[in-house]
């Protein structure tokens, strides 16, 4: 009895993986952090904060140069961020897949606009950046409907400015 070769076409359908896109899948998990465990979008939201500490303080920046750098990532991880959703969700087949923390990325660093630096005020922006993101109050959820990376990413945009918000409040009363 002569063994069948296995092709590409012979594979069932549940077997068949296409071919990742290697950028989209490098964006998406923020360059893998988001296949750590468990909560990889607590993971994400905490390398954002250590990534804008480090450079804050290597870099040190005037905090008008700081918040312009912050605001180009945050632009930058959202121009890339929709796309490379959009992609990994199609490839993946899971509509908005936990290992897509791109988005909690922008999100943190929404939340961080404006924060001076210092771990309480870190702290702060985290904190309430991941309660919001969990949370999802009105009009949050709402967001999550918008076509897949639109969806995926513009949730956390919201509660990254919810977040921003609240901290700057907090900062002037504090």
């Amino acid at each position: 009895m002569i063994a069948e070769r296995s092709s590409p076409d012979s594979r069932s359908a549940a077997s068949y993986a296409p071919k990742k896109t290697l950028w989209a899948h490098s964006v998406a998990t923020f360059f893998a952090i988001g296949y750590l465990r468990p909560g990889p979008g607590t993971w994400a939201s905490a390398a954002a904060v250590l990534l804008w500490a480090a450079f804050a303080r290597f870099a040190n920046p005037a905090p008008t140069a700081l918040l312009f750098a912050l605001a180009i990532a945050i632009a930058v991880a959202i121009v890339l961020g929709v796309p490379a959703s959009t992609i990994v969700e199609r490839q993946s087949g899971r509509r908005d897949p936990g290992f897509v923390v791109i988005d909690e990325v922008a999100g943190q660093w929404i939340a961080l606009l404006g924060s001076p630096v210092d771990w309480r005020h870190a702290l702060i922006a985290f904190v309430l950046f991941r309660l919001f993101d969990i949370a999802k109050p009105f009009p949050i959820r709402r967001l999550e409907r918008l076509p897949r990376g639109w969806g995926i990413v513009f949730d956390d945009v919201a509660a990254g400015l919810y977040a921003l918000v609240i901290a700057s409040l907090l900062r002037l009363w504090i």
